[in-house]
């Protein structure tokens, strides 16, 4: 299931990748603190941002089991979290390198080096992670896209291949059709997310 994975973190080259790549074994994100002033009727008045705080009610479990499964749940969040915005930001190169190619032959070309380069530097990445994280994984592309893994693909490699890695994915009991709902079943998943955006997990 994890290798159709690697193509929903579409297009950079292989130098842009390094520079993006993101340890897994690091902290996800890290609170920030900004000071500054401002001048008010001649007066200079500082202030201070920091990242947004979550406040939410204490989260009560009913077994050791379930508790073992939130922290799992943390866990797996903050592994994958950043490779899901990393797709999101290089689908975003990738759209508008594509739009500056002069045809649909160029184009293609330029998709078929992606899907190279994607193969090799990310089947490291993909191993590594868990059944669990994988499924986890799509959803959260769609969370930072708006749209599911199947659709993504299929709108830059074609239906034929979205179709073959569904399958690939259907195989290992997963769906890149998977979407992503916040205020539903993915609520527990929303609130760590946000926790962990902002450094509070």
């Amino acid at each position: 299931m994890a290798l159709g994975l690697w193509f929903l973190t579409l297009g950079a080259t292989a130098q842009e990748k390094k520079q993006k790549e993101v340890d897994m074994d690091s902290p996800t994100f890290v609170p920030t603190v900004k000071v500054g002033k401002v001048f008010e009727d001649g007066d200079s008045i500082q202030y201070m941002e920091m990242n947004n705080v979550y406040v939410f009610p204490p989260v009560t479990f009913s077994s050791k089991k379930q508790q073992n499964a939130y922290m799992r749940l943390v866990k797996n969040v903050k592994t994958v979290l950043p490779i899901a915005k990393e797709a999101r930001m290089i689908m975003m190169e990738t759209a508008e390198y594509l739009e500056t190619l002069p045809s649909k032959e160029a184009k293609d070309e330029h998709m078929k080096r992606v899907e190279k380069s994607i193969m090799k530097e990310y089947k490291p990445r993909m191993k590594k992670l868990t059944y669990s994280q994988g499924k986890l994984l799509i959803k959260l592309i769609y969370r930072e896209s708006n749209s599911s893994g199947y659709e993504l693909i299929q709108a830059f490699l074609g239906p034929v291949r979205a179709g073959f890695y569904q399958a690939f994915a259907w195989a290992f009991g997963a769906s890149l059709k998977k979407e992503y709902d916040p205020e539903g079943v993915d609520r527990l998943t929303e609130r760590v997310v946000l926790m962990v955006e902002a450094g509070q997990l």
